[in-house]
């Protein structure tokens, strides 16, 4: 096996050994404020594309760059320590829905670009900021049935999915990419696909970036989509040696606390991440959640007071003045400490870089 190369990466797990690192906050949330139009998503260059293409998010980071620059420096600004890149949806798998799959290498591609020169330009030798390649659950699920009548019956395989991944994570270290962030996994079968993909490319491109793994539960069963309890779906994940194991999204930070402390208890030997949306969706609301930055903010500081987290920042709903919130609130409490207890195995990425 040829010897990997460690990228700047590697500051990440020293970061976490002495502070909470903050995440930013939705990326869906921000670009709503803008209302941009249909011809605003298409620009010149997709303005005769034959299908409605408003709402492709990821495309915004081929036609309207500097509004997705522009939400990145406005974390930054806010205290962000990492900074999603805009690629949630951007697998060929999830492009297809737009007849858009042949622009998934450029949109990861491009969207880790801007990431990278707005990491750049905010960090600092006392304060380096890091992008985190994001890639998304894919609206297609390899465990469960899209028909109530066929159990079978599946729309997407491991190996397409697999394609998918690999394809998306060479795009995206080679746009700068610190960090690999597998998030709002709701079906675990997905997630592995995933996460072969990126130890198959880590294998073949002889680099390695720290992994961040999240979860979603979806409702007060304390389950994921495709069954498994936080317990469960750590045990399938951990092989994969995240620096970090969370949650994210579906359930705001009141609800999530059980599952986080549950998480937290089981994955000892790793730093625990958690990103919340701001509370249940609420159509009423401007950002349309129910949770104000103060209410956000406190919650978590209740978790990092509690030990219980070494990464925090805010999922759907959460915006700058929520992160800028959540850096005031648990800037003063100190990270949560790793178990040393023998056979520790996950988590190794410090371990092997330092």
């Amino acid at each position: 096996m040829k010897p990997l190369i460690y990228t700047r990466g590697q500051q990440l797990p020293a970061l976490l050994e002495k502070r909470i690192a903050i995440l930013d906050g939705a990326m869906g949330t921000m670009i709503q404020r803008f209302r941009l139009s249909e011809a605003q998503y298409r620009g010149e260059r997709f303005k005769d594309f034959a299908r409605d293409v408003k709402g492709n998010n990821e495309l915004l980071s081929l036609t309207r760059p500097s509004v997705i620059q522009d939400i990145h420096e406005s974390y930054l600004a806010g205290g962000a320590d990492l900074v999603e890149t805009n690629t949630f949806g951007a697998t060929s798998v999830a492009q297809s829905d737009y007849d858009m799959a042949d622009l998934a290498i450029e949109m990861n591609l491009e969207s880790a670009r801007i990431a990278r020169a707005a990491c750049d330009k905010y960090s600092t030798p006392d304060k380096p900021r890091f992008v985190a390649g994001t890639l998304g659950p894919t609206p297609k699920t390899a465990s469960i049935s899209p028909d109530v009548n066929d159990p079978g019956a599946r729309n997407t395989s491991f190996e397409i999915l697999r394609q998918a991944y690999y394809e998306q994570t060479e795009a995206l270290v080679q746009g700068g990419s610190d960090v690999l962030l597998v998030e709002t996994i709701f079906d675990t079968l997905n997630a592995k696909a995933a996460l072969f993909a990126i130890e198959e490319y880590f294998e073949n491109s002889g680099q390695r970036l720290p992994l961040i793994i999240s979860g979603t539960v979806t409702d007060a069963s304390g389950r994921i989509l495709s069954g498994q309890t936080v317990t469960a779906f750590w045990n399938s994940v951990r092989h994969a040696r995240p620096l970090a194991i969370g949650l994210n999204c579906a359930l705001g930070a009141a609800l999530m606390r059980p599952y986080i402390q549950e998480l937290a208890k089981v994955a000892g030997d790793t730093f625990i991440s958690c990103y919340p949306n701001a509370g249940l969706p609420n159509p009423m609301s401007d950002t349309g959640f129910d949770e104000t930055p103060d209410v956000t903010s406190r919650l978590l500081h209740e978790f990092a007071a509690e030990g219980l987290v070494n990464i925090v920042g805010g999922c759907c709903g959460t915006t700058p003045e929520h992160i800028a919130a959540i850096v005031d609130a648990v800037s003063p409490l100190p990270r949560r400490r790793l178990s040393t207890a023998p056979g520790n195995t996950a988590g190794v990425f410090y371990r092997e870089t330092a």
